[in-house]
């Protein structure tokens, strides 16, 4: 089962985030958190399917923040390479994409990515709010 959304700013991809720590008992494969000038690509990869209910909630919830995703041929690409496992760097490289995590959601990549261009650009874009 996968979940592909686009959100408006950094802020709700935290949301997604913390939500996701917060349901311990979905079974989370890997999380991939993409950065694009307009806003942020996540893509949820389970481990397994979810009842029915717990699909509904959660399409509800990631409904309410974002859009469901169709990627352009280049991001699609980025997706399938990381998911089999090249490496991150040699992903962004290949496909000029900014990823921010894959894996294991981490707050704190989303945070420091964030702290980081926010401090190159000398201000703070709306979708790094």
């Amino acid at each position: 089962m996968e979940y592909l959304y686009y959100l408006a700013n950094a802020s709700l991809t935290l949301r997604v985030v913390q939500h996701l720590h917060g349901r311990p008992q979905m079974p989370v494969s890997f999380v991939t958190v993409i950065h694009q000038i307009d806003g942020w690509v996540v893509r949820i990869k389970l481990k397994s399917q979810v009842s029915l209910q717990e699909d509904g909630d959660f399409r509800a919830f990631l409904n309410e923040l974002g859009i469901s995703y169709e990627p352009p041929m280049r991001v699609q690409m980025a997706l399938w390479s990381l998911e089999a496992g090249q490496c991150p760097v040699d992903v962004m490289r290949r496909y000029q994409v900014a990823i921010v995590s894959h894996g294991s959601p981490e707050r704190e990549e989303i945070e420091a990515f964030r702290q980081q261009f926010v401090r190159g650009l000398g201000y703070c874009p709306e979708t790094l709010a």
